[in-house]
């Protein structure tokens, strides 16, 4: 079984071999627009505004110089946003939406100004006032409370970034939220969506396979032609197994009676 090592290795070569150039917009098959998690301190109060009770919840969607785990078509390196890779985009004022696992009707946007992203040392902030007499917004934040949702997350699309000299990590130093979301998700749940992103997920998960799942798995990439299948060798003879000291004893005595009784027909004759 190869280990995580050797595959980040041979992907990195891999990388280096069809990259004529460290700097990239985006690593080759990664999503255009992932959402990446990170662990967040999220706060969530009743707070006056605007002569109106509403839900305030807070967090970061992102944390800079933090390395994560992703995958392309060569296989799994690290990603890490920079400091300032926001700044930009920030500056543009972009639209972005406030939703609850990317998904659903959104709670604040920072057209209705109940939406402010900033960027500092430590990551993207946002804080969201949001409607208490939505029963979505109730049930976030119970669950906020609880400790049930425990991870941020945004979307984004890389507009800058560059890989390391030997390939192994990949730093994004510009990013585009406009049209994006950000917001907390469900804590376990799969962060990625394309096949490339999922691999280490699935390589993860060949020993827990059910066996005729890995069977049908084994032989589709059987049929890949872009797969060079080693081609088993015939398999060498068995030796015949040595007979043991009791079966060697046996043996004798066979040979000592047949030898008695040809004497013995010989002398009759």
């Amino acid at each position: 079984m190869t280990d995580m090592a050797t595959l980040r290795a041979q992907a990195a070569a891999a990388r280096s071999a069809d990259s004529s150039t460290t700097t990239a917009a985006v690593p080759l098959d990664r999503p255009e627009s992932p959402e990446v998690r990170f662990t967040s301190q999220l706060r969530a109060k009743k707070v006056l505004r605007d002569d109106m009770e509403w839900y305030e919840v807070e967090g970061y969607a992102s944390a800079f110089e933090q390395g994560y785990e992703m995958w392309d078509m060569f296989g799994p390196y690290t990603e890490i946003v920079s400091k300032g890779a926001a700044d930009e985009t920030l500056a543009g004022d972009p639209e972005v939406v406030f939703r609850f696992n990317h998904g659903g009707t959104p709670m604040a946007s920072t057209r209705n100004g109940r939406l402010m992203l900033w960027a500092d040392e430590a990551g993207l902030g946002q804080r969201a006032w949001l409607n208490p007499k939505r029963a979505d917004v109730q049930l976030l934040v119970q669950a906020i409370e609880d400790a049930d949702v425990r991870e941020q997350s945004f979307m984004f699309r890389i507009t800058s970034g560059q890989w390391s000299p030997d390939y192994t990590e990949y730093r994004i130093n510009s990013f585009d939220l406009e049209r994006g979301d950000v917001g907390p998700v469900t804590y376990g749940a799969n962060p990625h969506t394309s096949v490339s992103a999922r691999s280490g997920e699935f390589l993860r998960a060949i020993d827990k396979m059910p066996p005729l799942v890995a069977r049908e798995a084994y032989e589709r990439l059987a049929q890949r032609s872009d797969l060079t299948l080693l081609r088993q060798q015939p398999a060498a003879p068995t030796p015949a197994p040595v007979p043991a000291p009791a079966a060697l004893a046996d043996q004798g005595r066979s040979i000592s009676m047949m030898r008695t009784r040809l004497l013995a027909a010989l002398d009759e004759d």
